[in-house]
């Protein structure tokens, strides 16, 4: 066991790959992970995957995007605090620009079927990466038949009983935790055999230590500077526009709901969608649907929806300010209330969690979250093939069925050719996330207008 000294990789040098993952960070959590593994352990060898899956595990725990919030956990592994907000700024960075120009073409015209047939290429292509993730993911993070078996449970836990997403992330700690500190088992992975893996060593080995240890000091410098920094905005339009500003509500609102919004994006949509339609008028019914396809059209985390909602609601209750400025205000206020505590959770609670990682209790529960992650994931890469391959899917209620099912006659053959062609280019030639997103995004565009001519 060693203890890392200086920055892993040169700052520039991570900043270039940061920057480089941000651009193909589409189709949800599940995508975004695809992409991190894929380029940081598989491709860089900048950390060992036990290493990577159990910043995940910690990730899933926190509220917030976690997949937003990994990229800033490993950053902060591989460079300290500064590596640790330059990874979680460009995660989001890309997908903030983009939506927001889109929610700027939509108030101005209303018309993104443009967006609508690129999305028609990203979508196949996503669901390719995230087939190719989980294959690696699962071979690496179900290294035990009691492991794969969470893994199966937590998948049709999701998709065919409806559990929360909490809950199910609670029972598969408690389950990893029994099953060594009671039943006895080791759920450790084997050792590493180096002939069967391909590539050099790791540059942050699954057992190496963080330099930064966690104190009293740091913690409350960095609790006390990251609260000033979160409500500072807000506070800033409360005294220069009152209280009654659109932006202060905006500000206030989504600060809250960026403190309990486990389980992801979805979880919370609906929360804000009613608030947003039925409390604040800030959106027409069916409004956030648009806003929804919007948003998963760009790269960056899914709850960047928030965005397009805070942007539409300030431009159209502007008050004293013009409204493209009270829209382009509106949305990064909320993308600030929204982020910032995500780089708390992390800046906060990293140092104390690596501490702890050779703690047997807390290693048995996150090995017991690390698999259900891998049920997680197929959940999520399952409901984005499910509405990307079919037009339309009805829901089934029976007892303690809850499961979400295509309607066959739907089916978008184009989807599924462009997922087919997906499929050859990511796991059978080998391209990287990037290349494929763009050749799919290409055919897309190229598929919508043969269409449109017929």
């Amino acid at each position: 066991m060693s203890i890392r000294t200086g920055d892993v990789v040169p700052l520039r040098e991570a900043t270039r790959a940061w920057f480089l993952i941000s651009l193909q960070t589409f189709g949800g959590p599940a995508g975004q992970i695809a992409v991190m593994e894929r380029t940081l352990v598989e491709e860089k060898r900048w950390i060992g995957h036990q290493r990577f899956l159990f910043a995940l595990s910690y990730c899933t725990l926190l509220p917030g995007p976690e997949a937003q919030q990994l990229a800033t956990y490993v950053g902060w592994l591989l460079n300290g605090v500064r590596g640790a907000l330059v990874a979680g700024t460009l995660f989001v960075l890309p997908g903030v620009v983009a939506l927001l120009a889109l929610s700027g073409i939509y108030v101005a015209y209303g018309d993104t079927a443009w967006v609508d047939a690129v999305f028609l290429g990203v979508g196949p292509a996503v669901i390719a990466i995230v087939v190719s993730a989980l294959w690696r993911l699962g071979a690496k993070a179900l290294h035990h038949p009691a492991l794969v078996g969470l893994a199966v449970a937590a998948f049709l836990a999701l998709s065919v009983f409806g559990v929360p997403f909490p809950v199910v992330v609670g029972l598969a700690a408690a389950t990893g935790w029994l099953l060594v500190r009671v039943g006895g088992l080791d759920l450790a992975p084997a050792p590493r055999d180096p002939a069967s893996d391909v590539g050099p060593a790791p540059l942050i080995a699954d057992d190496a230590l963080h330099r930064e240890l966690p104190t009293r000091r740091r913690s409350l410098t960095v609790l006390v500077v990251g609260i000033a920094l979160w409500v500072a905005p807000v506070v800033a339009l409360g005294l220069a526009l009152g209280r009654d500003s659109v932006l202060v509500d905006q500000g206030r609102f989504f600060g809250g709901a960026a403190l309990v919004t486990f389980g992801g994006a979805y979880a919370v949509l609906a929360y804000v969608a009613q608030q947003a339609v039925q409390v604040y008028g800030w959106l027409a019914p069916g409004e956030m649907v648009r806003g929804l396809a919007l948003a998963e059209s760009t790269p960056g985390p899914l709850v960047m929806v928030v965005q397009f909602v805070a942007f539409v609601g300030a431009y159209r209750h502007p008050g004293p300010l013009d409204p493209w400025v009270a829209g382009v205000l509106g949305a990064l206020v909320t993308t600030w209330v929204t982020f910032v505590p995500c780089f708390l959770f992390i800046l906060l609670g990293a140092p104390y969690v690596e501490r702890l990682r050779h703690h047997r209790g807390l290693a048995a529960a996150l090995t017991g979250i690390t698999a259900a992650v891998v049920g997680v994931i197929a959940n999520l890469a399952t409901y984005f093939a499910l509405h990307t391959l079919f037009e339309d899917s009805r829901r089934v209620e029976a007892g303690p069925l809850s499961l979400e099912l295509p309607v066959p006659a739907s089916v978008d053959l184009v989807a599924v050719g462009l997922t087919g062609l997906a499929l050859v280019l990511v796991l059978r030639l080998r391209w990287s996330a990037l290349r494929t997103l763009g050749v799919c995004a290409a055919a897309g565009l190229v598929a919508a207008g043969a269409l449109a001519v017929a």
